[in-house]
């Protein structure tokens, strides 16, 4: 089966190297927080204004004034610390975040996003931080379901919606599989109750089968 969004949230947080920077974005992202291992190093930021934010709250944790980016409640980490909504923004613009996680509409082979906006008449557009996030961290990768309700995927050739930024995700995270993307082409790192045959028949791209040992 394919993963749910907490499994694929844990896969995500494997991934994360130990001492890092992370904004999580609004949505799915949100919930690799939840999996990052204790120790691990990671400090997640907040573009509302929060540094090394914890885990989502429960029960008595929930401070209605202690959210994440999506209005969230959270917990807080030893260290946390809070800051203007600006300064917030000079650390994702200035290159001081390590990787970002962001959901998408869809994703290039060459690494190009659309997340805020699917050009539709009657759709809100919702950019927010994304392109900040996008352009501004070391490393941008996506988690999104690789294929939409009507069943077309949402890692193509090239995007049709609007971009959020060009040659930007190095990463996609999806319920099916795990791709790297970027100039070279796709290649496949992992599938999750599929095989890479399955995949190039469904989707229009040539994708590079994962390494062996």
């Amino acid at each position: 089966m394919a993963l749910t969004p907490d499994q694929l949230a844990a896969v995500v947080a494997r991934d994360i190297p130990a001492g890092s920077y992370v904004n999580l974005g609004i949505g799915q992202p949100t919930k690799v927080a939840d999996h990052l291992p204790t120790g691990s190093g990671v400090v997640l930021h907040t573009e509302n204004g929060m540094l090394n934010m914890g885990p989502a709250a429960i029960g008595d944790e929930v401070d209605p004034d202690v959210t994440n980016a999506g209005k969230v409640p959270v917990t807080e980490l030893p260290g946390t610390s809070y800051f203007h909504h600006a300064d917030s923004f000079a650390m994702m613009r200035g290159g001081h975040l390590d990787v970002c996680v962001l959901g998408a509409f869809q994703v290039s082979g060459t690494g190009d996003l659309a997340n805020w906006h699917t050009g539709a008449p009657d759709a809100i557009p919702a950019v927010g931080g994304a392109m900040d996030l996008a352009i501004g961290a070391k490393q941008t990768f996506v988690m999104m379901k690789l294929f939409d309700k009507q069943g077309r995927a949402k890692l193509v050739p090239e995007c049709t919606y609007p971009l959020t930024g060009v040659g930007c995700v190095s990463r996609v995270y999806s319920d099916v599989a795990v791709f790297d993307v970027g100039p070279l082409g796709v290649r496949v790192r992992e599938t999750f109750d599929t095989d890479v045959d399955e995949l190039r028949a469904r989707l229009d791209l040539p994708l590079t089968a994962p390494e062996t040992a």
